[in-house]
């Protein structure tokens, strides 16, 4: 390959690892061609970017974007697939998802919520990591739980106090 090339593709590397606030690194050697094909399309239809690199492009990608990705260098050894996306922990469930069914794509590493996780063993806690939807959405709970709690009272408050209202008036 070309130096020119090489300035090239480090560049476009990094413009997307700019695009994604999430990554995953993570080792495909043992996976064949149909099951690569296969966590392709479901990357797809989540909205994953999967990007198979050259790692030393990437270093020098990483070296160019101003974020220290450091602790990430250890993983970039073997073949190495980036897995992009704007939700932390789409990409955890989706590797859970195909080492599930025998195949085997290995975490080496990965930058989720501008934290670093490096080796196979942070894959469930990747999968922990709430998206800032879900996170608005128990906020969200959160905050609609005490105003049920008082609608609720009312409304069992008003009923009582109009059975009582009704027997007095009953009353002779």
């Amino acid at each position: 390959m070309k130096k020119e090339d090489k300035v090239k593709k480090i560049d476009e590397i990094g413009g997307i690892i700019k695009e994604y606030s999430h990554f995953y690194l993570v080792d495909v050697t043992a996976m064949n061609a149909a099951d690569t094909s296969a966590m392709r399309a479901k990357c797809y239809k989540q909205e994953i970017k999967m990007l198979v690199v050259k790692n030393k492009l990437l270093a020098k990608a990483f070296e160019a974007s101003g974020i220290d990705y450091s602790p990430l260098f250890p993983c970039l050894k073997g073949t190495t697939a980036m897995l992009l996306c704007n939700t932390a922990n789409a990409p955890a469930k989706l590797i859970k998802e195909v080492a599930g069914k025998g195949t085997i794509p290995a975490l080496k590493g990965a930058y989720a919520e501008e934290s670093f996780y490096v080796g196979a063993d942070q894959l469930e806690n990747l999968i922990n990591i709430k998206s800032k939807n879900e996170l608005i959405a128990e906020v969200v709970a959160l905050l609609q739980s005490p105003i049920k709690n008082v609608v609720s009272a009312l409304q069992s408050g008003a009923n009582t106090i109009h059975g009582v209202l009704k027997t007095l008036g009953e009353r002779e």
